[in-house]
């Protein structure tokens, strides 16, 4: 059966019907996906009966698959490349990703190998809400001025995981010891503002309220304004689209292009189980000079 393509708005999403990812996927149905992922940038696959084998083999068909030692506490135990995003008590201790992404981010920005794709697959949902956002970069990029893009096509930012720590209340719930750990094992990067897509060779904007603490060569008090403004931009109503979750969704996004956002608009009384595989990128940024430290 041939893939069936439905877009989901405007601006990014579409949904992929027609094909089983729980048996192999030919070479010919990879490219057909990869190339709707890349005009969409999110991709949604309803409905797919998928054992963590399968789902790691499915995303190995994408490039090397991230162990996630950089964040090494919320592994799955039998397969280090799915990161456990969950409500649900883990060792008979609460989990502490059950209030992961909640303010808009692409993975891993904080590292000089930024994550290429995010695969997000369902398990167990609340009966109401546990929704995810996305925005699209490119637009966010493309609909600025002239003068404004060219002024940012020159500038490099300050990525930080201590940024995301501190600035997201969540985070106040998690064992000090393991945050100061991922903080050791993730320095903060320089990023450019702009990115340009290897692939599309379309420019995107690359910043995000969650881990961009300030642009290199300025002070944070004199990045705010500017970098507010490009927050509150990136996620206008018309560059985005959001996903109302049902179990076994396999949803795969580009992080080049594209922030996402995980809603607490639900109630932790009902589960919300994600298992998470994340390809990692092609070097980009670089690690802050001393100097650059402040």
């Amino acid at each position: 059966m041939a893939i069936k393509i439905r877009p989901l708005s405007h601006a990014i999403g579409a949904e992929l019907s027609g094909v089983d990812l729980s048996r192999p996927v030919d070479e010919a149905t990879r490219a057909e996906i990869h190339k709707a992922w890349l005009e969409h940038l999110v991709i949604v696959f309803r409905g797919q009966d998928l054992t963590p084998q399968r789902q790691i083999a499915f995303g190995r068909m994408f490039g090397e698959l991230d162990d996630h030692k950089a964040v090494p506490f919320y592994r799955h135990p039998e397969h280090p490349e799915i990161y456990l995003i969950t409500n649900k008590k883990i060792g008979g201790k609460e989990s502490q990703t059950k209030d992961t992404g909640r303010l808009w981010h692409s993975d891993h920005s904080f590292t000089t190998h930024p994550t290429t794709a995010t695969m997000l697959y369902c398990r167990e949902i609340p009966p109401v809400g546990g929704t995810t956002m996305f925005a699209n970069m490119y637009l966010a990029y493309e609909t600025l001025s002239p003068g404004l893009r060219a002024l940012l096509d020159k500038l490099e930012a300050v990525h930080s995981l201590e940024h995301y720590t501190s600035h997201n209340p969540y985070f106040s719930v998690r064992d000090p010891a393991q945050i100061a750990k991922m903080h050791e094992l993730s320095p903060p990067v320089a990023q450019p503002v702009v990115r340009t897509h290897p692939e599309t060779g379309r420019k995107a904007l690359y910043v995000s309220e969650g881990q961009t603490e300030r642009f290199v060569g300025m002070s944070r008090e004199e990045s705010h304004g500017l970098l507010q403004f490009l927050f509150a931009h990136s996620v206008k109503p018309e560059f985005t689209y959001r996903h109302n979750w049902n179990v076994s969704d396999m949803l795969m996004w580009d992080n080049r292009c594209t922030m996402h956002l995980a809603l607490a608009d639900y109630s932790h009384v009902h589960s919300r189980h994600m298992h998470r595989l994340t390809v990692l990128g092609a070097p980009c940024g670089r690690l802050l000079e001393a100097q650059e430290l402040q």
